[in-house]
């Protein structure tokens, strides 16, 4: 089907962010537009009310039989699968199925396109690559996955010289043509086992990033990721490689370049360059990871060098990720109220060397602490609990760090004050979810840096 859309019949499935977005695009480009959720219109609210006012039918409740067959287009949100029933009815009877991603880069792919995608990582990465293209002076939009729909961009395409984008897999499962000038897998452990049958399967969508890239494009991969390299085999397009280590696989495919983590930064080696890395919004392997493919897509964009490196020492950070709130009286005070789980958390205790006390707790999901008390042996100071599993925590930590039970995170800022000389670090990163006492992470991370701005 043509980007001729005006007068197509076409049915928008999925209500959230990305779908509205889709259905104002669809509407902007004259289509028949139906819009179908599963929830009812008085759950819908608000949403419900803009799809009427945008001129489209609105469909609530259980597909209607038929209803996707009889269409020129079904556009999908990203958290619909694929796999459904009506949905590949709909395919059987020659209806086109795009992902909404699909949909966005039809209207806009004379401009182009920097794909992001991973298990860990990609926010980041996606919002440190948009940085650094615009202090190479580039408009550019920066979105996808992360924050604005795709479809925002191509809404108005004339206003962008690059897109940076972070696809997810639920996304790339649903693009047909889309093809980025540069694309990177960042890493690749298993995730979303309840929507692909095997781990092989998932990393197969991670894959799609590649499927339309040709000579004239580039590859970015974890070079020190067995699995991701593995992926990377089926790439058309020169791959390059980022490592901490300087040791990619033994296996890997032949790279066109490396990128390789020193002390104090980075540097490409294909292109002779270092890039210093001291900001504290990009502290830890892991985020030299996602600077180096971030330098990488811009480097390789035609980002100049030295906007680059003003890139890296500008970026502000993600909100409620290792995010610096202050130093006060030489202690400073750190925002990870995104570590809603261990890993993430142990990804944060890698971050610092030591000297640290820990505000953990809330809605506990099941996974033992173990893994947090091994990896902060000899950095902790102290464990400041809060919350539902605030017990939980102490009997994990018992014999291994002192424990002060607070209950509350302003009893907690409160201790921490008290506790914490300067050179220590006060780290919110509470390895469960909120809900026992916020709305969610972004309203319990808010609270912990109105609390800390008080001080």
């Amino acid at each position: 089907m043509s980007l001729a859309l005006s007068g197509q019949k076409v049915l928008v499935f999925g209500l959230a962010k990305s779908g509205v977005a889709a259905l104002r695009l669809l509407r902007q480009h004259g289509a028949q537009v139906t819009a179908l959720d599963a929830r009812t219109e008085e759950a819908l609210g608000e949403v419900g009310r803009e799809v009427k006012a945008l001129g489209a039918t609105l469909v609530t409740g259980p597909t209607p039989p038929g209803l996707l067959a009889s269409q020129d287009l079904v556009v999908v949100s990203p958290g619909v699968p694929l796999a459904l029933p009506e949905i590949q009815a709909a395919r059987s009877a020659g209806v086109a199925v795009w992902g909404e991603v699909e949909l966005a880069w039809r209207c806009v792919s004379d401009v182009p396109l920097f794909g992001i995608t991973g298990t860990n990582g990609k926010s980041t990465t996606t919002a440190l690559t948009g940085e650094l293209f615009i202090r190479g002076g580039r408009r550019t939009f920066v979105g996808g996955n992360l924050g604005r729909p795709f479809s925002e961009a191509a809404m108005a395409p004339k206003d962008w010289d690059a897109l940076v984008v972070e696809l997810s897999s639920f996304q790339l499962e649903g693009i047909r043509t889309l093809r980025p000038r540069g694309a990177v897998i960042l890493n690749l452990t298993p995730d979303h086992l309840d929507r692909y049958a095997s781990h092989a399967e998932y990393g197969a969508a991670k894959a799609r990033i590649f499927q339309n890239q040709q000579g004239t494009d580039f590859a970015v991969v974890n070079a020190e990721d067995a699995d991701v390299m593995g992926l990377a085999r089926e790439a058309k397009a020169p791959v390059y490689g980022f490592s901490v280590s300087g040791r990619p696989v033994v296996d890997a495919p032949k790279l066109a370049g490396l990128a390789v983590a020193e002390e104090g930064g980075f540097r490409l080696d294909f292109l002779g360059e270092r890039y210093r890395l001291n900001n504290r919004a990009l502290r830890g392997a892991h985020n030299a990871q996602n600077a180096m493919a971030a330098a990488l897509l811009a480097r390789l964009g035609g980002v100049a060098a030295d906007a680059v490196q003003a890139g890296l020492d500008s970026y502000p950070g993600l909100p409620h990720r290792l995010e610096s709130v202050r130093v006060l009286d030489g202690v400073e005070w750190v925002n990870d109220s995104k570590a809603t789980n261990v890993d993430s958390v142990l990804v944060a205790l890698r971050a610092f060397k030591g000297d640290l006390w820990l505000i953990a707790g809330g809605k506990g999901k099941g996974a033992p602490y173990a893994p947090m008390v091994d990896e902060g042996r000899g950095k902790v100071k102290g464990v400041l609990t809060i919350g539902q599993d605030a017990d939980t925590l102490a009997k994990s930590y018992a014999g291994q760090a002192p424990v002060h039970a607070c209950g509350t995170l302003a009893a907690a800022v409160a201790k921490a004050r008290e506790l914490a000389r300067a050179g220590d670090t006060v780290l919110l990163s509470p390895a469960c979810a909120s809900y026992d006492q916020f709305k969610n992470f972004e309203d319990r991370g808010d609270t912990f840096k109105r609390l800390v701005g008080a001080l």
